[in-house]
């Protein structure tokens, strides 16, 4: 059975920075796309940053672009989500989920096995 955890939430201060993992069981990270994804109040799911089955590629929302890294720990079976300058309208639930597309696309459509979520809230 594939499962995904999130971890690593909270409250941190504008300018901040977290650490999202996410944890698989039931396969192996080779096994297809992981992607972390983010849902707002009143907003659809949208792609924050995606790693490729091979850890050779990634893709990052334009809003994630040099203020997020997305990284892989094939020993530990574990992605991570690495924000920092962290602003207010990144306050959301973020989830991760595994994508089995021949093509590596960010797309929430293209994602299932999706984990429960951890809140991140940027506040002062």
């Amino acid at each position: 059975q594939l499962q995904l955890v999130e971890s690593g939430g909270g409250l941190v201060q504008p300018g901040g920075s977290l650490r999202l993992s996410c944890a698989a069981s039931g396969f192996t990270l080779d096994y297809g796309h992981i992607g972390w994804f983010r849902q707002a109040p009143g907003k659809e799911r949208e792609g924050v940053s995606c790693i490729s089955s091979t850890g050779r590629s990634t893709n990052y929302a334009l809003s994630a672009q040099g203020r997020f890294t997305i990284s892989r720990d094939n020993a530990k079976n574990t992605v991570y989500l690495q924000m920092n300058s962290l602003k207010p309208e990144d306050t959301a639930i973020y989830y991760c989920a595994v994508s089995k597309e021949t093509m590596f696309r960010c797309r929430p459509a293209d994602f299932g096995s999706w984990g429960q979520g951890t809140q991140v809230t940027v506040s002062s």
